[in-house]
C-alpha cells in the first residue's frame, strides 16, 4: 500500500531527513508542508491536502503545531500526533497533571501566578529546587535555584519578560539523579528504544551536549512508558525518566520528539520502526472506512 504522507515542518533537521528518506525508500509519496508558508481555510481543506492518508507533525514552534494539527483534524485527515496529545505535552502544567491523574510517578510540582506566591512555593520546597517555563524544550530557560537571593532575582526577571507564560511559575522539586536521565521513544506506548543521557551539568539533555548510550528497558520502565503514553493520548512520543534509587520518576512526555541522538546510540532503526507504524495506522484506517461504507 503506497501512502501519501504530509510532513508538517518549519525546518528540515536530521530527524525529518531520516523519516523522509525512509518513506521515499519505500516508494511512499511525501508532501512537505512548510507551516511558515501555508494558509489554512476554516471552511475547507486546500485541494493539495485532499489525498493525504496521514500527516506527521514535526513543527518546531508550539503555536504552529497546535493550530496546524487542529486544522488537519478539522479536515478529517489523521494527524500524528493528535491535537489533544500535542496540547497536553506542549504545556508542562497539563503534562504534569495528566501524569499525576494516571498514577505515574512524577516530581512534586507547584504552580503559582505571582512572584510572591511563587517565592512561597520555592521556600516550601527548599533549596535547591527547579523553575521551568511552562512551554519550552531543549532545556532552555530552566533554572536550578540554590538560594532565596537567586529565587528573588529570577522571579523578578521572569515577571518583566512580558509574555503571560512567563508569569506562570512552574516550580518543581530538585530530583537527585545519578548524573543522567533516560529518554525512551515509544509508539502508542510500545518502546522503540531507549538511551541514557549523561552530563556533568544538572541538565542532562542531548541538545545541551550530554553523552548518550543505549538503555536496556526493564519491566518497570516499560510499564511507566506505557502509562505515560496513555495519559497524554498516545502517539509517537519521547518519555523522559529519572532514576530515583531503585525506581523511576517520569518528568516529561514530548510530542514532537527528536530521535536523531537515539538513532545514533542504538542498533534499532528508529525511522524505519516509525514508518512501519505509520503503514499499520494507514491500513487500519482504510479498513475502518471500508467497513463503514
Amino acid at each position: 500500500m503506497t501512502l501519501q504522507v504530509g510532513i508538517l515542518y518549519s525546518r528540515i533537521r536530521k530527524d525529518e531527513k531520516l523519516l523522509l528518506n525512509e518513506l521515499r525508500e519505500r516508494d511512499h509519496e511525501v508532501e512537505k508542508i512548510d507551516v511558515r508558508k501555508q494558509e489554512f481555510d476554516v471552511g475547507a481543506a486546500p485541494d493539495e491536502f485532499g489525498d493525504l492518508d496521514v500527516v506527521v507533525d514535526r513543527c518546531l514552534a508550539t503555536s504552529r503545531s497546535l493550530y496546524a494539527t487542529t486544522f488537519f483534524e478539522a479536515y478529517g485527515i489523521p494527524v500524528v500526533n493528535s491535537h489533544e496529545t500535542a496540547d497536553i505535552c506542549a504545556d508542562k502544567v497539563k503534562n504534569s497533571l495528566a501524569l499525576e491523574e494516571a498514577g505515574v510517578p512524577t516530581p512534586e510540582t507547584k504552580v503559582a501566578f505571582t512572584k510572591e506566591s511563587a517565592l512561597e512555593a520555592i521556600e516550601d520546597f527548599g533549596y535547591p529546587c527547579v523553575l521551568k517555563p511552562v512551554v519550552g524544550s531543549w532545556g532552555r530557560l530552566m533554572a536550578k535555584i540554590d538560594s532565596r537571593d537567586a529565587a528573588e532575582a529570577i522571579l523578578e526577571h521572569k515577571a518583566t519578560l512580558g509574555h503571560y507564560e512567563h508569569k506562570v511559575f512552574y516550580v518543581q522539586e530538585f530530583v537527585e539523579k545519578p548524573g543522567r536521565d533516560i529518554r525512551v521513544v515509544a509508539i502508542d506506548g510500545d518502546p522503540i528504544a531507549g538511551m541514557v543521557r549523561s552530563s556533568d551539568h544538572w541538565i542532562t539533555n542531548a541538545a545541551k551536549g550530554a553523552e548518550t548510550e543505549p538503555f536496556e528497558i526493564d519491566d518497570e520502565a516499560r510499564d511507566l512508558v506505557r502509562k505515560a503514553s496513555d495519559a497524554v493520548g498516545g502517539g509517537l512520543l519521547g518519555v523522559d525518566l529519572m532514576e530515583t534509587g531503585d525506581s523511576y520518576t517520569v518528568h516529561e512526555v514530548n510530542h514532537t520528539v527528536e530521535f536523531k541522538a537515539l538513532d545514533g546510540a542504538v542498533e534499532t532503526d528508529v525511522a524505519a520502526t516509525v514508518v512501519d507504524w505509520l503503514e499499520e495506522k494507514a491500513a487500519t484506517a482504510a479498513e475502518e472506512v471500508e467497513v463503514s461504507a
